[in-house]
């Protein structure tokens, strides 16, 4: 899952990103406000990290002009103005969540899979298919009810593909949410993967929809 940080203060930053890759997301960052919007704008994130002491543009405001410009990507202010009318102000403004530094990171973490849970109207941790369940929170998955061990990358694909269940995802939106900047990725990347998800959990559960992408289908209930 890829998440934007935008968090001026080095040390801090760098401490965010390192524990959020570790909980299992992909972090690109940025240390101002412009560049929280310009990359916030773009659609390629699940979800943001937003301080409001941003330098160049103001947190809030980069909010507030993202909210106005009918952006809806869910983001959690992250932010050292603790009143409670700067909290009012900021959940007014289009925050989906308002938390105070200093932050627990397996707290933040938490807080981040709600998020996107909540925007894709999912209401629990685990998301099932068939015979296939994938827990986020603890980045496992289970067919038939054993465990199948996933790469790290077979996972984030398979989890990209269920959070959008019933949606055809190209190739290329699939490497934007499991990649962050920096990391290049091979022509035949995401076939290799589909293919390795098709061996360990059937071929049925992945389907090709030529020409477009991969999806997950959604199960119609029996009548």
């Amino acid at each position: 899952m890829r998440i934007l940080l935008a968090e001026d203060d080095a040390m801090l930053g760098d401490g965010l990103r390192a524990g959020l890759r570790q909980a299992g997301f992909q972090v690109d960052w940025v240390r101002d406000g412009m560049a929280a919007e310009r990359e916030l704008a773009s659609g390629v994130y699940a979800a943001g990290v937003l301080d409001l002491g941003l330098p160049l543009k103001d947190g809030l405001d980069v909010l507030k002009d993202l909210r106005a410009r009918k952006i809806i990507t869910p983001i959690l202010v992250l932010t050292a103005r603790d009143a409670i009318p700067d909290r009012v102000v900021g959940l007014d403004t289009g925050a989906d969540d308002y938390v105070i530094k200093p932050v627990d990171l397996i707290e933040l973490a938490a807080r981040l899979r709600s998020l996107v849970r909540r925007s894709l109207g999912h209401s629990q941790e685990t998301l099932r298919h068939g015979a296939v369940e994938l827990d986020s929170a603890s980045r496992s998955v289970w067919c038939r009810g054993e465990r199948v061990p996933l790469s790290t990358r077979e996972f984030d694909l398979l989890h990209a593909l269920m959070r959008h269940m019933g949606r055809v995802l190209s190739r290329e939106q699939l490497e934007q949410q499991m990649y962050s900047w920096g990391h290049e990725v091979e022509s035949n990347t995401i076939e290799v993967h589909i293919h390795h998800l098709r061996k360990k959990l059937g071929s049925e559960v992945i389907q090709t929809v030529r020409g477009v992408g991969y999806v997950v289908q959604r199960e119609v209930p029996e009548a």
